[in-house]
C-alpha cells in the first residue's frame, strides 16, 4: 500500500505531535482524504524519514503523531548543479519535476538571449513560489529526503562565471564532437542547458571561456526539456546511482 509523504520545515522527533503546514494539511485532508489513524511519512532534510499517523483534525489542519524514524540513503553521490534556460509554462515545470526525480542537487533558472519568458518582479515571486512547490512535490513523490536547492534566476553569464568547485563543467551543444561516454568520471558536475531555441554562439563562447566543455547527446536535436532529462539520466548511469 502506498504511504503518502510530506515535507515539513519543522523539527521532527519520535513520539512528537505537530500540526502540518496549511498546504500539506489541505492535500492530506481534502485531496487524499486520509482518516484518523491512517499512516503517512514525514521528512525535513535531516536525513531521516518519519513514520506518523493522522491523530486529529483541528480547524482544517492535520495534527499528526510521529511513531518511528528511519535513516535511509536515497540521495545521489553524484553532485549535479543544473543551469536551465527558462522555458515557457509546463516545460519548465516538467524539467524541475523530473530533474528532482533524477537526483539533481541544485537548479538555477537562467535568463538567456533566446528566453521567451518575461517576468516582472511580482510575477517572478509568484513563479518562484510555484517552482518551489513543484520541487517539493517531486521530492515527496520520489522518496528523496533532501530538497534540491532552487536558486533565484540569474543571467547565464553570471552563473557560468561563478567560482565553484565542480570537477566537470558541461554545456549541451548539438554541434559538439564529444559525448558523455568519452569524458572522465566525475563526482561533481555543473551542467548548462539552453531554453527553447538553444544557446547562441556567443553564449557557447562565454561558457567555454568559463571552463565548460561542449558535449552532444547523440545524433538528434532534443527539445530543452528532453535534453535536460537525457543528460541527467546518462550521467547517473555513467557516474551515479542509476542502472
Amino acid at each position: 500500500m502506498h504511504v503518502p509523504r510530506f515535507h515539513t520545515t519543522q523539527p521532527l522527533l519520535p513520539d512528537q505531535t505537530l500540526l502540518l503546514e496549511d498546504a500539506s494539511s489541505h492535500h492530506l485532508l481534502r485531496v487524499l482524504r486520509l482518516h484518523i489513524g491512517d499512516t503517512l511519512m514525514l521528512f525535513n532534510g535531516d536525513g531521516y524519514e518519519y513514520r506518523a499517523v493522522l491523530d486529529a483534525v483541528e480547524a482544517r489542519q492535520a495534527r499528526v503523531r510521529i511513531r518511528t524514524r528511519e535513516q535511509v540513503q536515497r540521495e545521489s553521490q553524484l553532485h549535479i548543479e543544473l543551469g536551465q534556460g527558462i522555458s515557457r509554462g509546463e516545460r519548465m515545470d516538467f524539467v524541475l519535476q523530473k530533474s528532482v526525480e533524477l537526483g539533481v542537487a541544485a537548479i538555477t533558472p537562467l535568463w538567456t538571449r533566446r528566453t521567451q519568458v518575461q517576468l516582472k518582479a511580482a510575477r517572478m515571486e509568484r513563479k518562484l513560489q510555484h517552482w518551489n512547490g513543484v520541487v517539493r512535490s517531486a521530492c515527496e513523490q520520489s522518496g528523496r529526503l533532501q530538497l534540491p536547492q532552487l536558486c533565484r534566476p540569474e543571467q547565464l553569464e553570471t552563473w557560468c562565471s561563478e567560482n565553484t568547485r565542480n570537477e566537470l563543467r558541461l554545456v549541451l551543444d548539438p554541434t559538439a564532437e564529444s559525448g558523455l561516454d568519452e569524458l572522465r568520471s566525475a563526482r561533481s558536475v555543473r551542467l548548462l542547458i539552453g531554453p527553447e531555441g538553444g544557446l547562441d554562439d556567443s553564449e557557447i563562447r562565454v561558457a567555454e571561456k568559463a571552463g565548460f566543455q561542449r558535449i552532444r547527446l547523440g545524433p538528434r536535436v532534443l527539445r530543452t526539456e528532453t535534453a535536460a532529462l537525457a543528460a541527467l539520466a546518462a550521467m547517473q548511469v555513467l557516474w551515479g546511482d542509476l542502472g
